[in-house]
């Protein structure tokens, strides 16, 4: 069964967007995070609300939280205001935005100045972006913030039939130039790296993969990598799901590949935890290998196995 994997047909496939206010952000949260200097630091996480990505990905679910119309100048500067007036103090700020923050549709370059002007007390600032809007703009921003600046950008994978599938528009030659100049005008790149893609239906092969695929983001220049378990749920996921196109992933592999990724010490990686309820059936070992798993992001060392019954 062929599926069509264009623009439209991604987008004829999802549910409807969430309501969203231009001038809140629909998520904020206060957690750690190892540097990559080896010190533990506290980061405040903003998700930001703008117009949605150009870029229709596959896999993606971000656009839940995004408008479809231009952010209007000034949005942005308020949303972080708020947030941060609920926030604790940080040493580390991340804002992303479901997309690109160098995309002038959903961050106004106008607004650069207001945004750096709010966080001008951190010390590390984080934005994410996709490998193709990388320019001059990038140092322009830098040149503005008093701490240092990295950008996460998507590869998503390396293999090399998947990929092209995934509509994001990349290439790994692509995202390897991107790091590069983004290096070059001194600002750090950390890689956002799926596990279990669609069009991936090996398990064996996902964790194979996975690790690929953080082994050329941290040669590319990358130094940190975050490991993402692939999730239904956006609508064209389903569809691949129910035609044989997609398995999601079990903890036992999200465990084996993270595992296997800190063994390389070649940078930082992280295992993203959210929702990881949904790859795990079992009440008895599940929330004990979350907090494993959250423990080993800010420690970057592999901690004893939790044993269960359930065997995986």
């Amino acid at each position: 069964m062929k599926i069509e994997l264009s623009n439209h047909a991604i987008e004829s496939h999802r549910p409807p967007k969430a309501s969203m206010d231009l001038f809140i952000p629909y998520e904020y949260l206060h957690e750690q995070e190892i540097q990559k200097n080896g010190v533990l630091k506290s980061v405040n996480t903003i998700f930001l609300t703008n117009k949605e990505c150009p870029f229709k990905c596959t896999m993606c679910d971000l656009w839940r939280h995004t408008t479809d119309e231009p952010t209007p100048g000034g949005a942005i500067p308020s949303q972080i205001e708020y947030a941060l007036n609920k926030l604790p103090e940080a040493d580390v700020i991340k804002l992303y935005n479901s997309g690109n923050f160098f995309d002038g549709k959903a961050i106004p370059k106008s607004d650069y100045k207001a945004i750096s002007n709010l966080i001008r007390n951190y010390q590390h600032v984080i934005v994410e972006n996709h490998p193709k809007l990388v320019g001059s703009y990038i140092q322009e921003f830098k040149e503005m913030l008093i701490g240092t600046f990295e950008i996460a950008m998507g590869l998503e994978t390396v293999h090399p039939d998947v990929l092209p599938k995934l509509n994001k528009q990349i290439t790994t030659d692509l995202f390897r130039k991107s790091t590069r100049y983004i290096n070059e005008v001194g600002v750090d790149v950390r890689a956002f790296i799926l596990l279990n893609p669609p069009f991936l239906t090996d398990q064996a092969e996902n964790i194979e993969w996975c690790l690929r695929s953080v082994e050329f983001a941290f040669d590319a220049g990358a130094n940190a990598c975050t490991i993402i378990p692939t999730r239904a749920g956006n609508g064209i996921m389903d569809k691949l799901e129910t035609s044989g196109y997609y398995i999601p992933p079990t903890l036992t592999a999200l465990e084996e590949v993270f595992e296997k990724a800190l063994v390389l010490r070649a940078g930082r990686v992280f295992c993203d935890v959210w929702d990881l309820e949904k790859f795990s059936q079992c009440d008895i070992c599940r929330d004990q290998r979350k907090e494993r798993l959250i423990k080993m992001n800010l420690k970057q060392e592999i901690l004893p196995a939790i044993e269960c019954v359930c065997n995986r």
